[in-house]
């Protein structure tokens, strides 16, 4: 069988957050992927190869045009110029300026939703939410299959119009390393991954932290709250080291050195949530109980009382709680992180899960 393309859309080609997309892709055996974008990201995971619609300042009023009508001579080149068999699109709104063009080449589209895409931005208000909800019912139609990252996203994607049909739950994976290569001693007794925003629920966590003696913890990535939650942290006097974003090897690296990842994941304000967040998984992966929250599709990884503890959303009693039960007992540490990391290699293998989507693009080739 002859190799087939599959064109993966990013508007913004590529933030150094969304690993998940490389991963995923790049996991891939019996297709080919092409990178395209919009725009180019400087970041570390930007590559030579990435195909880039919009590449100078000067294409300003082009891509206005795109995000306007979608409509985009250079994308539609582009694409002819591939002759990719699909196009997988991730996030809802990146899926409508890329559909488009997809459709009038007569591509098949796919579309990865994976949380505030279907969750906040639809419930926008004004103009801009009465436009991202014309676009998102448009792209609904578009495309030939949607995917959800979890089953909390497929039903938030039903209610704000997609045909129930055409939605299916795929995870998305991670990688699973072949052996696991703890530190034989643990330099953090809690981390916390992920972008310092209100439905992270960093400040939760730090509250809940003040409330436990001779606990070290460690926090990496970036976003608007960082420094806010760095003040918060000395306010507390919460032994707390920073250490900002960082590349996914060493993130990888470091949490091998703690004992336990906390993901206090909470609805924002805005109606902001999560899709199912890879970091969860990753420290799975590596043999890490998880304490988080019965937030969105946390639970579908998540197993209370087996892999980890679950608490209700926004509870730093009982994230406190659940810390101290685990930081107290060792052996549940070791039983949970066991468990952990076989639940990540049966459900969230990127290398199976890839295959399985592979699987649904032959199904629509």
């Amino acid at each position: 069988m002859p190799e087939r393309k599959v064109a993966v859309w990013r508007s913004a080609m590529i933030s150094g957050s969304e690993t998940f997309i490389r991963n995923q892709a790049d996991s891939m055996t019996r297709w080919r992927p092409v990178y395209l974008g919009a725009t180019k990201v400087d970041s570390p995971l930007a590559r030579d190869s990435d195909l880039i619609t919009y590449p100078s300042p000067d294409d300003r009023r082009a891509f206005l045009r795109l995000r306007l009508a979608g409509s985009s001579p250079r994308l539609r080149a582009l694409l002819a110029n591939e002759q990719p068999a699909l196009v997988h699109a991730h996030f809802g709104g990146d899926g409508w300026l890329v559909s488009g063009e997809a459709r009038r080449l007569g591509i098949p589209l796919v579309v990865t939703l994976h949380g505030h895409d279907v969750s906040r931005q639809p419930s926008s208000p004004g103009a801009l939410g009465v436009r991202y909800r014309r676009n998102l019912r448009s792209v609904f139609r578009r495309a030939h299959s949607l995917i959800a990252v979890s089953q909390v996203i497929r039903e938030h994607a039903i209610k704000w119009g997609a045909d129930p049909a055409k939605v299916r739950v795929h995870y998305t994976g991670v990688p699973i390393p072949a052996a696991l290569e703890t530190a034989a001693e643990k330099l953090w007794d809690v981390a916390f991954v992920g972008r310092f925003v209100e439905k992270k629920g960093a400040d939760d966590l730090l509250a809940a932290l003040s409330t436990i003696d001779g606990v070290k913890a460690l926090f990496i990535g970036d976003g608007p709250r960082l420094d806010e939650m760095r003040e918060y942290a000395r306010s507390l006097r919460v032994d707390a080291t920073f250490l900002g974003a960082r590349p996914a090897g060493e993130v990888y690296r470091v949490l091998g050195e703690t004992r336990i990842l906390a993901a206090p994941s909470r609805t924002a304000r805005d109606g902001d949530s999560e899709g199912l967040p890879t970091t969860i998984v990753e420290a799975m992966a590596l043999g890490l109980p998880v304490v988080s929250t019965r937030h969105s599709g946390i639970p579908e990884a998540v197993v209370d009382g087996g892999t980890g503890l679950l608490g209700a959303e926004g509870d730093r009693e009982a994230l406190a709680s659940n810390l101290r039960k685990l930081l107290d007992d060792q052996t549940l540490q070791a039983s949970f992180g066991t468990a952990a990391r076989a639940r990540a290699e049966a459900e969230f293998d990127v290398v199976k899960q890839s295959r399985r989507l592979e699987d649904l693009y032959d199904e629509i080739a």
